[in-house]
């Protein structure tokens, strides 16, 4: 019999094996100071473009005083309990309520996280008998709740209709046999590509195929459609998801998540949930915060108008640049580059120290071997001279990147490393 830890000595994983190389600067990174466009990196002022508040609510200062009524309120333990036994509160209902009306849904359900409640929903949609059909790109937090599935699952090429469609064929044989039913999962936005689901021609296949359509759409909530209701009002097939899940993490710059759907689901949902009945209410300060916040989402358009004439001029910019910044059709903007781990770690560490752009890095095993993505995640908090320097950045370390000079900084470390 083995040791029980003699695998983690062995073998820290994909990412884990670099901690000591990277820890601190490329992964477990602290940014200091208010959330803003620029804040303190190791230091010195750096240009924030890893930050997903897209509205800039996080430090309005409408929402901190907020925030901070409510937490002199109510302090940070209120209502104690779970849900079900003694934490549900009639604010818990109001904002669920307008959760509801927002995304147009008949009724919405409050999550105490993103992530834990994703998993949980997944979990409670489906039995052993039920196929799950899913995108191979999906989130995390998707395939975790898949993993719980005691039943069969398929995935699809990611946004592919045709690999879409055979596998909903698949599907369908399948659960004939297994007298179950069909649950489709797609995002509304990818968040490392930027590419929405393809939501529209996914409903269409509603016609042909009996399944139901769980989306996640964290990052389209509150950037994308006419009121800001998402992905699915963006393609006119709101009406059309079955199941709508977003997260406050993003657009709403704190704490917590729901799930939208017919009343008769959510009723379902809120019995069935086991990260939810299980787990301490999402704290009072918490939900009046998201109040404020989802009031002026609904009452402030010229936040969201803010964030988009930052992402058009960021996006429009890069292209023109000539970057490569594949088929985002949101505010997530990937910047796709060629070279090896540690030329992009030398690439990173120079648009940190030298030009004072702090963005988020992705390598393999994330992505293939031989590519490096530059993700940057435009706000409402940004502005054009942001976005202006970071244009004149980023040809600066392209060009260092083509002509071979972070190679050869990094051919020693690279030895070193076995890259």
């Amino acid at each position: 019999m083995k040791d029980l830890f003699e695998k983690i000595y062995a073998d820290k994983g994909p990412l884990g094996k670099w901690a000591d190389k990277a820890e601190g600067y490329f992964v477990f990174p602290k940014l200091e100071g208010p959330i803003s466009n620029r804040m303190k990196f190791q230091g010195k002022e750096v240009i924030t473009w890893s930050i997903n508040d897209y509205l800039g609510l996080a430090n309005h200062p409408e929402v901190r005083k907020v925030d901070a009524e409510a937490g002199k309120k109510y302090g940070s333990a209120y209502p104690m309990g779970a849900r079900m036994m003694s934490g549900h509160t009639d604010m818990h209902e109001q904002l669920q309520n307008e959760l509801a009306a927002f995304v147009k849904k008949e009724a919405a359900y409050l999550l105490n996280f993103g992530y834990q409640g994703m998993v949980s929903t997944v979990d409670a949609l489906v039995s052993k008998d039920d196929v799950i059909v899913y995108d191979v790109d999906a989130h995390a937090c998707i395939i975790d709740g898949v993993r719980l599935h005691a039943g069969k699952r398929f995935t699809y090429r990611h946004n592919d209709m045709e690999s879409i469609e055979k596998n909903l064929m698949r599907a369908t044989k399948m659960a004939e046999k297994t007298g179950g039913g069909i649950l489709l999962i797609s995002e509304g936005v990818f968040g490392m590509r930027g590419e929405q689901g393809k939501l529209k021609e996914i409903v269409a296949l509603k016609e042909k195929y009996n399944f139901r359509l769980f989306v996640d759409d964290a990052h389209g909530f509150g950037t994308l459609g006419k009121t800001g209701a998402g992905a699915g009002e963006e393609q006119g097939v709101q009406d059309q998801i079955d199941v709508y899940f977003a997260t406050f993490a993003k657009s709403l710059a704190s704490t917590g998540a729901f799930i939208a759907a017919d009343q008769e689901i959510i009723d379902y949902l809120k019995y069935n949930l086991r990260s939810q009945m299980f787990a301490k209410s999402l704290q009072m300060q918490l939900v009046e915060g998201a109040l404020k916040r989802l009031d002026m989402l609904r009452t402030m358009p010229e936040l969201k108008d803010k964030l988009w004439e930052n992402v058009n001029a960021l996006q429009n910019g890069l292209r023109e640049s000539g970057f490569d910044i594949g088929t985002t059709q949101s505010c997530v903007t990937p910047v796709y580059l060629k070279g090896s781990i540690p030329e992009a770690m030398a690439l990173v560490k120079d648009l940190r120290e030298n030009h004072g752009i702090f963005c988020s890095i992705v390598v393999y095993p994330v992505i293939p071997k031989g590519l490096i993505l530059l993700r940057l995640i435009p706000t409402a908090s940004h502005t054009l001279k942001d976005v202006e320097e970071t244009l004149v950045a980023f040809s600066a370390i392209r060009e260092k990147l083509e002509t071979g000079v972070y190679k050869r900084l990094t051919a020693a470390m690279a030895a070193e490393m076995g890259v």
